[in-house]
């Protein structure tokens, strides 16, 4: 049992479908998902001060764009919605929510959101809690849940501690392992992830409904650090959703990959081997640095990354718990 936390284009063949449309979620009876908010590094696509092909085309083609890596859990039988981390992007993002809520237009939304889940402390990844203070969407007592190094982090340094005083956000601290329930039919379970921890430490998320389980992991160091393996993570799960920042080691001529970290695109199929329309669970990339080829659905790496039985996550895919 799982402790409560209280108020305040198909994608995939085989095991599990997902909607390739936003969807509305009004109806009480509809099961939980996942909405895709974003599937960028924290820089987004197009990048700041970047004249690259990529990030040219995304400017010329905003369908090509894409927003900072995110998700959003909603609830329709509850009438809830939580995000995972609050990006730079956080504005369209609540836009792209309330789309999908079937929340009427024309007023402001003080309670967008139900609560928020932080994966670890980079800039892209809590950026966007400024959106919920005073100069901006000024929100009464949003729940913010990550690890107690992250929340001590958060309480200890402006602008977040001003969040904090002014009662925008409230701290509520998990500890790895802990399952957290979100409603009857939907739980989240936090989980160590090593990373670059320069100022807290790192999560990925379990999702778990009622059909599927989802693991997400944008954030993450090389396979070979993790204990238990990447392999045991992914016992039971429906579909993960992993690190794709890099396709390959190469993509940076002015700085090198290894010093950032992420495991390769190619370096995880690698790893995991050929995916055939059966494979349990399916593997999507988020995550992509404006340097990665994949981040174009025409590219030679992105075709490569299909042939073998993978996906490049969407943004505004909706994904059935």
């Amino acid at each position: 049992m799982g402790r409560s936390v209280g108020p305040a284009g198909t994608l995939l063949a085989g095991a599990l479908l997902l909607s390739g449309g936003e969807g509305r979620s009004a109806d009480p009876a509809a099961p939980p998902s996942v909405l895709v908010l974003g599937t960028a590094q924290d820089g987004g696509l197009p990048h700041a001060s970047c004249a690259c092909r990529t990030c040219a085309t995304a400017r010329r083609r905003p369908s090509r764009a894409r927003s900072v890596a995110s998700l959003a859990l909603l609830s329709p039988a509850t009438d809830r919605a939580w995000i995972i981390d609050a990006t730079p992007d956080l504005r369209a993002q609540l836009e792209r929510l309330r789309v999908a809520r079937g929340r009427p237009p024309g007023v402001v939304d003080r309670a967008p959101i139900d609560g928020a889940f932080l994966t670890h402390a980079h800039f892209g990844h809590v950026a966007g809690l400024g959106f919920l203070g005073f100069e901006a969407i000024h929100t009464h007592e949003v729940p913010i849940h990550c690890t107690e190094a992250l929340a001590a982090f958060l309480a200890a340094n402006a602008p977040w501690a001003d969040l904090i005083e002014r009662r925008n956000i409230v701290l509520v601290p998990f500890r790895p392992g802990d399952r957290l329930r979100l409603a009857d039919d939907l739980t989240i379970l936090p989980f160590r992830v090593p990373h670059r921890d320069e100022h807290a430490d790192t999560v990925g998320f379990r999702i778990e409904g009622p059909r599927h389980t989802i693991v997400y992991v944008p954030d993450t160091d090389g396979w070979d650090r993790w204990d238990p393996l990447l392999e045991t993570r992914l016992e039971g799960v429906s579909l993960a959703i992993l690190d794709g920042t890099f396709f390959s080691t190469d993509e940076l001529p002015d700085r090198g990959v290894g010093s950032i970290g992420h495991p390769p695109i190619r370096q995880t199929m690698t790893r995991l081997g050929p995916r055939g329309p059966d494979a349990s669970p399916r593997i999507a990339f988020t995550h992509l640095n404006h340097s990665n080829p994949a981040a174009g659905p025409g590219s030679a790496e992105a075709a490569e990354i299909r042939r073998r039985g993978y996906a490049v996550l969407a943004d505004g895919e909706r994904i059935p718990l």
